[in-house]
């Protein structure tokens, strides 16, 4: 809200030494953000004076133009002595010709600085010497019109020599506020002034000055079907003279506000909208068919707005309607068939109350922000619909030559305003500063409430233009911003005693410190995705990674779902580095999946009260699953080729190598079995499970989904459920003892077919050992010599030790063979002599 301080003085008597920026002081510490103070016309220094056209010659040039050679007398001050004129003048050269001898004009004399920093100087021109220059409005920086100069009223009271400054609104300051939606009745003068005259403790006049009749339907008829518009206030005015120019004071208000001028009937709707923060609207009476109708709308409607933009309508979607169908967007903007035009000379005012969630819904729906919209989603005073119509009307009769219709229509009537009960000593307990029960009710009383005192309690009803003041605690704010909040001490609160991290942000951290330590380095990706990229991994139609969670506002509509897996992310930064020259890459990243669930929409509860517990559960069933994982991928060499050798290439190994750093992090053994799961290679995939339960997928990547997003082959990947793997991972276990006995060491070779996991025989031999076995581990895998077709040999370091003695030979023997026994039942084996 763009506020000039000239206007601010028409309603609240502030001292003559006011400025712009004094009075930002006080509204700031008042809780308005006011942004910047705009010092509008400052730039203008120097002779900028009133002059009367004494005589004008038009000069033909070889050009093709026509000058005119005028003198005007400027003031004796200003004038220089002239052989035909006693009182002197000034000798210019014009281009235009809109004016006449005996005409009021604005001059810049030798030593004016304009607009942009455009010095006048006396220079020769066309064959004279021009000394000093007619100003048109875009010269002063007032307008953008430059087909003609600025030609003073003749009864503005002005004479030759005098400062047009104050007839132009040349100099003024210009309060740039960003009003919260909390405040909605500061989008006005009026809201404005207010706040100016309460905390500088001065008169206030408010322009809203009528109060709403009863209601009446004498006027255009009005039929009200919807309840989200309560009140609709209708005046016609006829016979306005469409020709009439927008009066320059007005005009230029609106430029200082930041509105262009338009027509004189707008622009009288715009500045009382500006004015008294109602926005009003005006149709032409002739374009009009059968009563106006406040309604939702039909599924599929469609009308064609005032920026000749055609939109489909929402049922939702509050209109103006009349027997041909929309008219307008209840609060957001106009429909361009009865638009008033050229010719308009009847025109019907709307000045309706809407309801703020409502047209909030529908701006948005329609990505529609308009001077309008931005008001009434922020609340605006129903009572003062009636005055600002009369306001508007009245203008329309001075300015226009128009005549107000005795019959009106108000349809509807004003909504109740709740009220509040509270005891006088809450602003004090919640401010934490002394604060008066008299005081407390002065502020409340002079912020427009309603207060009667019972003791120690206040009941206060707040005024219409107040709609955010709903509980106690909004009335407490509103003591607290006119008492000023810099007068409240900034008071840190001691900070609790700390309980240190949850055990699922010191796995998450054991297990990022570990993978870093591994040679990893972490990367963070947008969490969006397209379908296209789930294509490419090939993920099938029933996946649960299709399950995806559309934005209703995304970065980029070529990714417009939220990720249902980390690896898109992943491979498009393997795919950046590699365009780069960056082949050797070992990157992870830890975030969150987001599987869309029911589809059902959540609530939203009203913010007067606490969500119910029932409320709370429908929005979090409603919300998508939201699992964090981690996901990781290899490419290039894990060890470069060099003087020490051959290089290490990174695959599937790595990756497998990577799974067991993270499950060690936590405690947790991650078994690992063949799968087929796309995006991965087929009997180069693993499953990766904890305790039996399925965490994730490790290994290469599929050659088609490598070419699919351009990384180098053989890429492996891995992507595990991190809030699976910490929750099945064991609590805190206990370092045990180091034995003073001495381990015992036995091999085993066993012949097992292909087919047969090597983490399967690994647990039957673990299994089968007992309490004595203390590690285990393959060393050796072989085909071919001997070991028949089909079948492979796996060879097991086994390691035993008892806590409480020396094992014997037959003690290691006895649990070797136990082993073996129980790998033989399980997967077929059969033991191999070394």
């Amino acid at each position: 809200m763009r506020a000039p301080l000239g206007w601010l003085r028409e309603w609240v008597d502030l001292p003559e030494e006011t400025t712009g920026r004094s009075l930002a002081e006080v509204l700031i510490r008042a809780g308005l953000e006011v942004e910047t103070v705009d010092r509008v016309g400052a730039e203008i220094t120097g002779p900028v004076v009133v002059g009367r056209v004494l005589a004008s010659v038009d000069e033909p040039q070889s050009n093709g133009k026509t000058i005119r050679w005028v003198q005007v007398d400027v003031g004796p001050e200003h004038n220089q002595p002239h052989a035909e004129y006693p009182q002197g003048c000034r000798s210019v050269v014009c281009g235009a010709h809109n004016f006449a001898v005996g005409d009021l004009v604005v001059v810049s004399l030798p030593g004016a600085v304009l607009a942009g920093g455009f010095a006048i100087s006396a220079r020769k021109t066309y064959g004279h010497l021009s000394d000093g220059m007619i100003c048109a409005e875009d010269e002063l920086g007032i307008g953008h019109d430059h087909t003609g100069i600025i030609v003073l009223p003749a009864d503005a009271g002005l004479a030759p020599g005098d400062d047009p400054a104050g007839v132009l609104l040349l100099r003024d300051d210009v309060l740039d506020i960003d009003v919260s939606a909390d405040i909605g009745y500061c989008m006005s003068i009026r809201g404005l002034a207010r706040e100016a005259g309460q905390n500088l403790r001065l008169p206030y006049r408010d322009p809203v000055d009528r109060g709403t009749p009863a209601a009446r339907a004498d006027g255009y008829p009005v039929l009200l079907e919807d309840p989200a518009c309560p009140l609709f206030v209708a005046l016609t005015v006829t016979g306005i003279d469409p020709s009439r120019p927008t009066p320059r004071w007005l005009a230029r208000r609106l430029v200082m506000a930041g509105m262009r001028s338009i027509s004189l009937a707008v622009d009288i709707t715009n500045y009382v909208m500006l004015e008294t923060g109602q926005p009003l609207h005006a149709y032409d009476a002739t374009r009009l068919t059968g009563p106006i109708r406040v309604r939702k709308a039909a599924a599929g409607e469609q009308i064609v707005t005032l920026d000749d933009a055609t939109r489909t309508l929402h049922p939702d979607d509050l209109l103006i309607t009349d027997d041909t169908g929309p008219i307008g967007i209840a609060g957001v903007m106009g429909g361009a068939t009865t638009e008033i035009g050229e010719a308009t000379t009847d025109i019907v005012l709307e000045a309706a109350h809407f309801d703020s969630s409502s047209i909030g819904w529908t701006l948005r729906r329609h990505n529609l922000p308009s001077e309008a919209s931005k008001r009434f989603h922020r609340g605006v005073d129903p009572n003062a619909a009636y005055s600002a119509a009369h306001r508007a009307a009245q203008l329309l009769v001075e300015l226009a030559g128009g005549t107000l219709a005795d019959a009106e229509t108000v349809a509807g009537g004003l909504p109740a305003v709740p009220g509040q009960a509270f005891a006088a000593g809450l602003p004090s307990a919640i401010l934490g500063v002394d604060v008066a029960a008299d005081r407390v009710v002065s502020i409340l009383r002079e912020s427009g409430c309603d207060v009667e005192v019972d003791a120690d309690r206040l009941a206060v009803v707040p005024p219409s233009w107040r709609p955010d003041l709903r509980d106690p605690y909004d009335y407490v704010e509103e003591v607290g911003r006119k008492l000023g909040f810099d007068r409240i001490p900034s008071l840190v609160p001691p900070a609790p005693v700390g309980r240190g991290y949850t055990p699922g942000q010191r796995a998450r951290r054991a297990i990022g410190s570990a993978v870093a330590a591994s040679g990893f380095v972490e990367v963070l990706t947008f969490p969006f995705v397209s379908a296209e990229e789930l294509d490419r991994l090939a993920v099938p139609a029933d996946d649960d990674r299709r399950a995806l969670v559309r934005l209703a506002n995304p970065l980029a509509e070529t990714q417009p779902y939220l990720r249902t897996t980390m690896l898109p992310g992943l491979f498009a930064a393997v795919a950046r580095n590699t365009s780069r020259g960056n082949d050797d890459l070992a990157l992870y990243e830890v975030g969150r999946v987001f599987l869309a669930g029911s589809g059902e929409p959540a609530p939203i509860p009203g913010v007067d009260r606490r969500p119910s517990a029932d409320e709370l559960a429908a929005i979090e069933a409603a919300l998508p699953s939201q699992p964090r994982h981690f996901g990781a991928v290899l490419t290039g060499y894990w060890r470069r080729p060099g003087w020490q050798g051959a290089g290490v290439p990174a695959g599937w190994e790595q990756a497998f190598a990577l799974v067991d750093v993270v499950g060690h992090a936590v405690g947790a053994t991650v078994d690992r079995a063949a799968a087929d799961r796309a995006p991965w290679h087929p009997g180069r995939c693993a499953a990766l499970s904890v305790a039996g339960e399925l965490v994730g997928h490790a290994g290469e990547l599929h050659p088609a989904v490598c070419r699919g997003y351009g990384l180098p082959a053989g890429t492996a990947a891995v992507e595990l459920d991190l809030d699976a793997l910490i929750r099945l991972a064991p609590g805190a276990g206990s370092i045990a003892a180091v034995s003073p006995r001495p381990v015992a060491k036995e091999d085993v070779a066993l012949v097992v077919a292909d087919d047969v996991a090597v983490a399967e025989v690994r647990a039957a031999l673990a299994d089968g050992a007992g309490e004595l076995l203390e590690s285990i581990a393959l060393f050796d895998v072989f085909t071919g010599g001997h070991v028949p077709d089909g079948q492979k040999s796996l060879a097991f370091a086994l390691r035993f030790r008892a806590p409480d003695r020396t094992l014997t030979d037959a003690d290691t023997a006895a649990a070797r063979d136990a082993a073996v026994a129980v790998a033989t039942a399980r997967t077929g084996a059969v033991l191999r002599a070394f």
